[in-house]
């Protein structure tokens, strides 16, 4: 890999990095499930338009569109609203990718090596650590919702790999033209029918325009950036020598919300994220060859089109 490469490389990791600062930004200024539904919405207009459809059963780009953008987003914007620190989540999001490996071998009887499930154990043991740490510090439910998140994440996974989509950064940016809707509905519901419109009409006052910039950045520069750029060296590399740098988006995530908003990891919670990294990483370096040979597309982390990532999610974010 060309050293102008690697860097590509660890530019992308830190625009997904810095995804969760600009989540906790917008969140200052929108409900979580309109900032959610906002950022597909900037997507979903453009793609409409100007991208051709992907040829893939409409099904599994409900099922991707409902899992990645709906729950996973949906649900993470929310947790981070109830108070889970965007460093934090950056980490535990990552429990897709064990997620992914145990919903294939359920749902489509995929085997699963001894190294996936020491990967998928360590996995479970960070997250174990750092929900044993919130538990004496802070509630549990945005943790929960966090998980819950990652397995949305992981369902989208899941119906990304069964539609095997012949362009897969175009099937990615369909994908956003799904949860706008649903995640408007649930605004209404959860957060009153003209609360975010209210919001967002506030937003182009003096002081409303960081929440602009946030949604901006997290559609265009995490996701069609990002994705762009990833998706090329994916094109030029195989993917197992591409995928592991995605493992920078935690850590520049959490450095990120030490710098800008003082989250600070006590020893429990960094010894969780350690561990959590280190169960994603030995749980996706098995099988890299054959997803690669096989012509799945690799999702990714916080591309958040989840178009092309880590080597075990197959499709972003």
């Amino acid at each position: 890999m060309s050293v102008r490469d690697r860097l590509l490389a660890v530019f992308v990791a830190v625009l997904w990095g810095l995804n969760f600062l600009a989540v906790r930004i917008g969140l200052d200024h929108y409900p979580p499930f309109f900032l959610s539904a906002l950022r597909f919405l900037v997507l979903a207009v453009p793609v409409v338009l100007f991208v051709p459809r992907p040829k893939v059963p409409l099904r599994w780009l409900l099922l991707y569109g409902a899992g990645f953008g709906v729950f996973q987003f949906g649900l993470l914007f929310l947790a981070i609203d109830r108070g889970m620190p965007s460093g934090q989540a950056s980490v535990v999001v990552q429990a897709s990718a064990p997620f992914t490996v145990l919903l294939g071998a359920l749902l489509l009887g995929e085997r699963i090596s001894r190294r996936q499930l020491a990967g998928i154990a360590l996995a479970v043991l960070g997250m174990a650590a750092i929900a044993v740490e919130r538990g004496r510090t802070a509630a549990l439910l945005p943790l929960l919702l966090t998980v819950l998140a990652a397995l949305g994440w992981a369902l989208g996974n899941i119906a990304a790999r069964q539609a095997r989509p012949d362009h897969p950064l175009r099937f990615a940016l369909w994908m956003s033209v799904i949860p706008p809707l649903p995640l408007l509905a649930l605004s209404a519901v959860v957060e009153g029918p003209a609360a975010g419109w209210r919001d967002l009409g506030a937003s182009f006052g003096a002081d409303g325009w960081p929440g602009l910039v946030a949604v901006l950045y997290i559609a265009l520069a995490g996701s069609v950036a990002g994705s762009g750029i990833w998706t090329t060296l994916l094109k030029r590399y195989e993917a197992g020598v591409v995928a592991p740098f995605s493992m920078l988006v935690p850590v520049v995530g959490v450095a990120v919300a030490w710098l800008a908003l003082d989250e600070r990891l006590t020893g429990w919670a960094a010894a969780g994220s350690v561990t959590v990294v280190a169960g994603v990483l030995l749980g996706s370096a098995s099988g890299r060859r054959a997803r690669r040979a096989s012509g799945v597309p690799v999702a990714g982390p916080y591309a958040p089109d989840g178009s092309t990532s880590r080597v075990q999610d197959t499709s972003r974010s």
